[in-house]
């Protein structure tokens, strides 16, 4: 199989790699059946492809196959950002070349430095990519991937910006909602939910990212990244037990 390497992925500060800790927990009780998990958000910049890679990392740390598939074919930033890096050899090829017949999975697929995590790659960016993630080409894909994975990570484009996600939901088996604090506005969720419910494919849960945390002695650095209800929970069980 081909390689490339992620040259800039980011140190996990404390907080951020115990929420996605917990993340990958309950991602890991979601069952057998959810294989093929579709990330995406309202719209850009809400930290998505970062919770994206960092939710592989974590399940391949649990000893879990994972593959990441980059489906922002319209401007995906993940090879930039994270300093992607194909090994000598390696063709630069990825999903819209698989997806318009230029090149086999074998092809696109590549190991990555991250143990347990491979990665497709966006390839070559697309104008209008809906008649190619429509296709039962991508379908057999994704399908054949969760036969060989435990899970298939899916990054999507934000659904509050272009249709692409509502279309790569319909062959997925659940759906997690990434919203940035204090960044979207109610009725964009919303729109965001409702454009999603409509594709069929169950909506998991939403990640609450970039929330600021006061420290770490009162426990709120657990707030960084997701599920802050669960935490708030938790403090409140805490504080009835110490009463």
């Amino acid at each position: 199989m081909n390689r490339l390497e992620f040259r800039k992925l980011p140190q996990l500060s404390y907080p951020v790699n115990e929420a996605f800790n917990t993340l990958s927990t309950n991602v890991s009780f979601l069952g057998r059946d959810i294989k093929k998990i579709m990330l995406t958000s309202s719209h850009a910049s809400e930290g998505k492809s970062f919770t994206s890679i960092t939710l592989c990392r974590k399940l391949a740390e649990r000893g879990k196959r994972v593959v990441l598939v980059d489906t922002d074919l319209r401007r995906s930033m993940i090879t930039t950002v994270y300093g992607v890096q194909f090994a000598p050899g390696s063709k630069k090829q990825g999903l819209s070349h698989y997806l318009a017949g230029i090149a086999e999975k074998e092809e696109v697929l590549f190991h990555t430095n991250v143990p347990g995590m491979d990665f497709i790659p966006m390839g070559h960016e697309l104008l209008n990519p809906i008649p190619l993630l429509s296709s039962e080409r991508f379908q057999n894909l994704l399908d054949g991937l969760a036969e060989e994975y435990d899970y298939v990570i899916v990054d999507a484009a934000p659904v509050g910006v272009v249709i692409d996600a509502a279309e790569i939901a319909k062959v997925c088996d659940g759906i997690l909602l990434v919203v940035s604090y204090n960044q979207v506005h109610r009725q964009e969720l919303i729109d965001a939910k409702n454009q999603l419910e409509q594709t069929g494919c169950p909506i998991l849960g939403t990640i609450l990212n970039q929330v600021e945390y006061e420290g770490f002695a009162n426990k709120k650095y657990y707030y960084k990244s997701h599920y802050s209800s669960y935490y708030k929970a938790y403090e409140k069980e805490a504080e009835e037990k110490k009463s």
